[in-house]
């Protein structure tokens, strides 16, 4: 799938859309500062990926700093199967620009 802009993000956070929101940053980053999602740090989605199997159909949105980790976290849920991955351009940084 297409990656999503901060902009887009926002609207559908605004709005209450249903989607799958992962953060991939770490603990202590999301503590600094979250957008409301679920925390599975990068390094860590092999070993929880069970947390996630019921949404291998369902749109899933990753976000983090930049962009960079959430990239590799949308490469790599999509090697296991999951089919609606979509990275946040920019991450939080952009998002927070806005």
């Amino acid at each position: 799938m297409e990656d999503i802009t901060v902009e887009d993000l926002k609207s559908r956070l605004d709005k209450n859309e249903k989607f799958v929101f992962l953060d991939v940053r770490e603990e202590w980053e999301y503590e600094d500062d979250n957008l409301g999602a679920k925390n599975i740090p990068l390094a860590d989605l092999p070993t929880r990926l069970e947390e996630l199997e019921d949404y291998k159909d369902t749109e899933i949105v990753v976000h983090c700093r930049s962009g960079a980790r959430s990239m590799n976290a949308k490469k790599f849920l999509e090697t296991k199967g999951f089919s609606k991955v979509r990275n946040t351009t920019g991450g939080i940084l952009a998002y927070r620009n806005l």
